[in-house]
């Protein structure tokens, strides 16, 4: 019975112990150079406590699928339209733990400085991915460089694609490219739709740069972390959560990039 008893005790304790090493590793979290890593690399100086290990990816590298296969324990990439699209696309269903900050999606030009002398035929470099192409026509639309078939009003509700333009008046050819890649292509296009991430990765800044630029006002793209339905729990995700909705994070944010990235926090506290 004392036998029985000191062996219980033994795997009770080499338990405890699994527990306490699983506890203290680091968290491991995919994520894209600009800002999401910066920001990251920010709440591991403000909070030491947290132990991060931060995966830059690199352009064409699925995040999620990072996450679906156990590689890391979280992702910040994306935004909430993209993951449902994602989570569809993997046939799995991922939690949002966090949601942090709005990168608004800019039309670029190398070529004119308003978009009263983009020519007729011109041509408009826009995202490839089901979302983000919705979300750029939406833009090109809230500009007045083409027309969606009615009830296309809301972005949130309804994705668009080229067949649901109703109005071109200058007949532009939308050009379906890779996101990463559309910062290289300005000089061969007359307009480009960049992800702030991507613009900002190439030296513009969407705020001074954009000739029209998304409203952060109700914008449904704020950029969140992920993780799995079995970490969404886990206390090194909930503080990593609390830190990114943190006053320090919101100011750090709305310091280092002119506009260019808005803090949820500091939207959600507008009156």
């Amino acid at each position: 019975m004392i036998k029985k008893t000191g062996l219980t005790l033994a795997v009770l304790g080499a338990l405890t112990a699994a527990f306490n090493v699983q506890a203290q590793a680091p968290l491991r979290v995919a994520a894209d150079a600009v800002p999401h890593a910066q920001i990251l690399e920010y709440v591991q100086k403000i909070d030491p406590q947290l132990s991060l290990k931060i995966i830059e990816i690199p352009p064409g590298v699925n995040s999620n699928e990072l996450l679906v296969h156990g590689d890391v324990d979280a992702n910040y990439t994306q935004h909430l339209p993209y993951l449902r699209s994602q989570e569809q696309a993997l046939g799995v269903k991922l939690a949002v733990a966090a949601t942090v900050h709005i990168e608004p999606l800019g039309i670029y030009s190398h070529r004119y400085k308003a978009f009263d002398q983009v020519p007729q035929k011109g041509t408009v470099a826009v995202p490839n991915n089901v979302t983000n192409l919705s979300r750029a026509l939406y833009l090109l639309q809230d500009n007045g460089l083409i027309k969606l078939k009615d009830g296309f009003n809301d972005p949130a509700a309804n994705q668009a694609t080229p067949k649901d333009i109703a109005e071109n008046p200058k007949q532009l050819k939308i050009l379906e490219i890779e996101s990463p890649q559309i910062p290289r292509s300005l000089d061969d296009v007359d307009l480009a739709v960049i992800n702030g991430n991507y613009a900002l990765e190439a030296g513009l800044v969407p705020a001074q740069d954009a000739l029209g630029l998304e409203k952060v006002e109700h914008n449904p793209y704020a950029n969140i972390v992920v993780t799995t339905l079995k970490l969404q729990d886990d206390p090194r995700i909930k503080q990593l959560a609390k830190d990114l909705a943190s006053p320090q994070v919101s100011t750090f944010i709305t310091d280092n990039y002119a506009g260019s990235v808005i803090p949820v926090a500091a939207l959600d506290a507008k009156p």
